[in-house]
């Protein structure tokens, strides 16, 4: 039986791997699952990656919601941190690991037609003194 702290890390592991999952990020966390999964042996390593790589398209699919997603892997990390203690450390690390933050750039075309003047556009043609452009 695992106590309410190794419980919280591996539900807090599970979390990040859903927020890395998200945000289309999959292969970077593939050598912390693998690590993780790999106290288990060979076989398992492998199956938690095709796991991870599964719930990357269900994810992007919508065919799983992120509640049902982070519940899968709440299940998988208690299970094997129930069954090999040594692995406590690598899900330690997984649940301290911030996914980056997904930066968003917004790329817009200013266009100024007309008269008068334009804050942080181009001017096109002469400038006279006292406003008046070229006719």
């Amino acid at each position: 039986m695992l106590d309410e702290a190794a419980i919280a890390v591996a539900t807090g592991a599970a979390s990040n791997v859903i927020a890395y999952l998200v945000q289309g990020r999959a292969d970077a966390i593939r050598t912390r699952i693998s690590a993780i999964f790999r106290h288990a042996g060979a076989g398992q390593e492998d199956e938690s990656l095709g796991a991870l790589t599964n719930d990357a398209v269900a994810l992007s699919q919508r065919g799983m919601n992120q509640a049902e997603a982070t519940a899968r892997w709440t299940g998988l990390l208690t299970a094997i941190l129930a069954a090999y203690p040594s692995a406590r450390p690598d899900i330690e690390a997984l649940a301290a690991s911030t996914p980056p933050t997904v930066k968003t750039i917004s790329i817009g075309s200013q266009h100024n037609h007309g008269s008068g003047t334009f804050i942080g556009g181009d001017n096109h043609g002469s400038i006279q003194p006292g406003g008046q452009g070229h006719q």
